[in-house]
Order: structure tokens, then sequence, then C-alpha cells
């Protein structure tokens, strides 16, 4: 009787802490949370080296009772098209030179005069952990635009070069026509796609760019090596405020896509996207566009003497910053990266509108720290 009581303490304890932290995908009961861990402390307990023999047990208890109990709680359906209480979301093919480009349009209720395109990295797809961010944006009036990259998603074209470049320009094209000031994300190989259309003159206002590596070459053995590498850097308390909006199965489940048709391989992909030039070339315009630049200090993708070269070709033209805790998996969803981007778009894409944002007559709403080179 005192190893059961032990085990309702201990399970007690661990919905009561996921309640206080505000961990919704990891309780089971919200209400009854506070009342039933005292109610626990109240019973006859096993010695201290039972309760430690019950931690893990009572934590895959708590784990399942709360997966069970939030199934609704799938912060996926953040991103369904739909009118929501802060924003319209609005699937979307958007017109491209080689067909047309899968979107969400995601405009908050009031209206935007600025807008942000964001494409994702290799083997994802436009929804891939991507609700965090849109919050962040959202909340700092900015419209939203997560496209498919050839070869991804819902894309009907393979990954193919040069048409995935086009298939980032010509939606920022669309932007440009609808919004009075456009900025883009990318992430890894977006970042590398959406940097060689903006060398190749698509139009932007302000550039972001996520552990972009300036080339990629790995060997099976690498592969498996940088796999392990990232599986280890994940795994931190920083990435639990994923389960502020879902449970263990829908936060893993969110990791499934459809994967990569291609007719180049990654690795060539990334030879012929030419990050180095291309960054280049961005920097010799007069003046370059705002241009944010954001690695991973444990980025077993991205070497650091890889991350370094990066570094040098921000020097005096664009903002560089390593974040020493983030892995290249991390990075995306790490709420220190989202927060430093969204708030540099903001104060980017809104210099010359003040602080009050106002219905555009172009788009209605539709149905840590950081180390840093700055140059």
């Amino acid at each position: 009787m005192r190893l059961l009581a032990t085990l309702f303490r201990l399970i007690t304890l661990y919905n009561t802490l996921a309640n206080l932290a505000g961990l919704r995908g990891l309780s089971w009961s919200e209400r009854l949370a506070i009342p039933l861990a005292a109610l626990s402390w109240r019973l006859p307990a096993a010695s201290w080296r039972a309760a430690i023999t019950l931690l893990l047990p009572a934590l895959i208890i708590q784990l399942s009772l709360a997966t069970l109990r939030q199934r609704q709680l799938n912060p996926r359906r953040q991103l369904q098209p739909g009118i929501y209480s802060d924003r319209h979301i609005t699937r979307l093919d958007l017109p491209a030179c080689h067909g047309p480009v899968p979107a969400l349009h995601i405009v908050p209720r009031g209206g935007a005069t600025a807008a942000v395109l964001v494409t994702h990295g290799s083997g994802c797809d436009k929804t891939f952990y991507a609700w965090r961010l849109v919050d962040a944006l959202i909340a700092r009036g900015l419209a939203v635009v997560l496209i498919d990259l050839d070869g991804h998603g819902e894309s009907p074209r393979p990954q193919s070069f040069p048409q995935m470049v086009d298939s980032v320009a010509d939606p920022l094209g669309w932007l440009r026509a609808r919004y009075r000031r456009i900025g883009a994300l990318g992430m890894s190989l977006g970042g590398a796609v959406l940097a060689r259309a903006v060398a190749n003159g698509a139009p932007v206002d302000a550039l972001a760019l996520w552990e972009v590596p300036p080339r990629l070459r790995l060997d099976a053995r690498q592969y498996r090596h940088v796999q392990i590498r990232e599986a280890i850097a994940i795994v931190q308390l920083r990435m639990l405020h994923l389960f502020r909006d879902g449970t263990i199965d829908h936060v893993i489940k969110a990791w499934q896509t459809s994967g990569i048709r291609a007719t180049i391989g990654t690795w060539d992909l990334f030879d012929a996207l030419d990050v180095p030039g291309s960054l280049r070339v961005i920097a010799q315009r007069q003046p370059p566009p705002p241009t944010l630049m954001v690695y991973a200090g444990r980025d077993a993708i991205i070497p650091p003497a890889a991350a370094a070269e990066i570094a040098a070709l921000a020097a005096g033209w664009a903002e560089y910053h390593l974040l020493p805790f983030a892995s290249h998996i991390s990075l995306p969803i790490d709420m220190a990266c989202i927060t430093l981007t969204s708030d540099w778009l903001r104060r980017q894409l809104t210099a010359d509108a003040g602080s009050e944002w106002h219905q555009s007559s172009h788009t209605l709403p539709p149905a840590t720290r950081s180390y840093k080179n700055r140059g």
C-alpha cells in the first residue's frame, strides 16, 4: 500500500510541475493538479529508496496519462486553413514559372503591411515545427507565407536546379505585389535556395538565414555520426516548450514528412547553389539588404570552420549570431532563435511604419544570449 501511495505521490508531483510550467501536453489534469498533489502527501509513503526506484515508472505513467487525456492537443492543427481569434489561414497555390507553389498564407486578423516568406530545410515541409515561429511573427503584426520547396511536401515538382530557385523567387514577387514591405527567412537548404534567389535579384527588404551550410559533404560514416550527435544535442530542457502545444506522440509525429523527390542530390544541389558566392553578390549591393545570419554552436552538420567561413563573409554588412546552446535540429525550434529573428524582422520591416499597424490597402484578412559579430 505504501508503494502505491508513493507512486501516486510521484505521479501527482509530475502533473503539478507540468501545470506550473505551462506544459499542457505533459499534464493529464489542470484543475485537480494541486488538490491531488496535496492529498497524495497525506498518504503514508515508502522509503526514499523506494521513491527513487519508482521515479521512472511514475514518469512513464504520467506521460501515458497525459497523452491519452490530451489527444486533442495537436500543434499542427494550429496551421490548418481557417479563421482563428488572431489570424486567417488560407491554402494557396502561388503562381510560378515552373508550376504552382503550395503555400499557406497566414494573416493577422487586422491585416498587415509587411509579410515574411519562410522556406524550410531539406527533407521537411512548410508546416515542419513551424507553429511557434508563426505565432511569434503573427504576434508582431507580420503576415507569413509558408511554402513547400520543390521535391518536398505537396510540391508537384522534383528537387532540381535551377528550377528550385525560381520556385522561391516567384512567391517573393507575388508578395511584393501585395505588401508594402517583405522579408524572407530560410532554414538550411531553404536558406541556400533563398540566398541564391536574392542574389539573382528576387526582391526582399530583409533577409534572415538560419544555419545555412556553405557546402555539404558527408559520407555514410560521417552521416551516422552526425545523426547521433544531433540526437544527443536536442535532448535539453530548452525544448520542453514544445509540450505547451502538444503531447509527446503529436510532437514526434510532427517530425514525419513526405521525404524528398529529386533529380539532383542534396550535396550536389548545395554546390550548385553556391552559398558563399550568393552572399558575396548580396554584399556587393548598394546598399545590401538588411541581413541576419544565425548559427548553432553545437551544430553537427555545419562544423565550426564552416560557421566561421560564413561569419567572415558576413563581416562588414550583415549581422551574425552564434547560439552556443543550439544544434542544427534544435535551432529552428529554439525560442531564443525565434524571438531574436522575429524581433529583428519586425524592426526591419516596420522601420518606416512606426509602432502602429494599419490595414494594408493591398492585403485584407483572407476568409539568450548570443555571440555577435556585427558588421
